[in-house]
């Protein structure tokens, strides 16, 4: 899921929590009844947002070691690369000093 989308998600349950408290807000039901309402959506409203918080930092997490590992992937192929241009480099010397006899 990428940023926009979790942030998008976000607001959307947000908004949903909030107009959930406003319509209990104008239920008819008694005051202890109202807050008792509130109180559970305001709990679950919690709890959805711990679970993304908690999925977002996962993904981001997986993201990083992937990447990580991405970096140290090209980071040897860099270093193969370059150890081989040398080795190349010391060869051609060699066979040039061969060559000329110098």
């Amino acid at each position: 899921m990428g940023t926009n989308k979790g942030s998008s998600l976000l607001a959307f349950l947000l908004g949903g929590a909030v107009g959930a408290g406003i319509a209990l807000l104008y239920a008819p039901a008694s005051g202890a009844e109202t807050r008792k309402r509130i109180r559970e959506g305001a709990d679950g409203a919690g709890d959805r947002a711990k679970d993304l918080y908690q999925d977002a930092k996962d993904k981001v997490t997986d993201s990083t070691g992937r990447v990580a590992q991405m970096v140290n992937d090209r980071k040897e192929d860099l270093h193969a690369a370059i150890d081989a241009g040398k080795e190349a480099y010391y060869k051609g010397k060699e066979r040039l000093t061969r060559e000329t006899g110098s």
